[in-house]
């Protein structure tokens, strides 16, 4: 698994460096200002699959400017929304009307990530990704909310909950990444790798084949968004830094879990399942059948009950 890691670092290195020689701005995600923009064209398009009124909002933050997506009854339970890692929050598209029924949700892009959100300092450690979302937070005045996070997200999620003091309430694991074991297949993920390293249509494909068991459900127009995140945005290093937690950190978290995972996931296994039994004292864990890594699309009904009953 080191050695795997090790290649990895490799790569990311190198990929880092090609396209840091490319940037024609400054920026931290993109490489130049055009393909940012088209990017985000396909965001705004992407973002209308959600199919319920909605608003944006930006606001400063230590370490750039937060983009933040408003949906469901203000006076609903807060409920944070944490994507997987390049998806942004347009990825929720096939779950936010059950989830924002009776949630006011707050689905943030990550900062260090293809979206609305810009970077404008160095890329971010553990400690200043808890204080960039204590920030929006704050500024919201959020108090016992839930969060739901999925893949990279899931991580994320699981940062915040090992904070003591923190506000968090009830949370939702969808097959969070290098959370409660390093990544189960390797092998098979060295496909998103590849796809950073020489973006094309086919390995975009491959890739969409090997994290879903029905790709045939992603729609068009989120699909492409997906793609253009994967081909104009910088490489990302710092999915090297996340690391499974710890017995005593998975302890610390006194929450009621849920934790969902699919049976064909490349990411999680049935040995994550029973590590969240063992340490999350509050967890609950099921395997979704006939779903991988992006569960969320691949049964969305399913995930999508299991989510409401758990939160409601």
């Amino acid at each position: 698994m080191r050695k795997l890691l090790f290649q990895f670092s490799l790569l990311f290195l190198f990929v880092s460096c090609a396209t840091s020689k490319k940037a024609k701005f400054d920026d931290y995600v993109f490489k130049t200002k055009s393909e940012k923009q088209t990017y985000i064209n396909s965001y705004d398009k992407a973002l209308k699959l959600w199919d319920i009124p909605y608003s944006e909002e930006n606001i400063k933050t230590t370490f750039g400017t937060a983009h933040i997506t408003f949906a469901g009854p203000k006076n609903g339970k807060n409920l944070i929304l944490l994507h997987g890692m390049d998806a942004s929050s347009t990825m929720w598209y096939p779950n936010i009307k059950a989830l924002a029924k009776n949630h006011r949700i707050y689905a943030i892009d990550f900062i260090m990530e293809p979206g609305k959100s810009t970077l404008t300092s160095k890329p971010l450690s553990s400690d200043e990704i808890v204080l960039f979302y204590n920030e929006i937070f704050d500024h919201y005045k959020l108090k016992k909310f839930d969060l739901v996070g999925a893949s990279r997200g899931g991580w994320i999620a699981t940062l915040l909950a090992t904070q003591k003091g923190n506000s968090v309430d009830k949370i939702v694991l969808l097959s969070p990444a290098q959370t409660l074991k390093f990544i189960d297949k390797p092998r098979k993920t060295s496909s998103a790798l590849l796809l950073k390293l020489f973006p094309s249509e086919k390995k975009f494909s491959k890739t969409l084949k090997t994290f879903s068991t029905h790709p045939e459900k992603i729609s068009p127009i989120y699909n492409r968004q997906f793609y253009l995140a994967n081909k104009y945005a910088k490489s990302n290093s710092s999915m090297l830094k996340m690391t499974p937690f710890s017995n005593d950190e998975l302890k610390s978290i006194k929450n009621p879990v849920l934790v969902l995972i699919g049976d064909q996931d490349v990411i999680n296994s049935e040995e994550s399942l029973e590590r969240a039994k063992k340490y999350l004292i509050n967890s609950k864990t099921e395997t979704i059948k006939d779903a991988g890594h992006f569960l969320t699309i691949d049964q969305s009904k399913i995930v999508n009950d299991a989510m409401i009953d758990f939160l409601e």
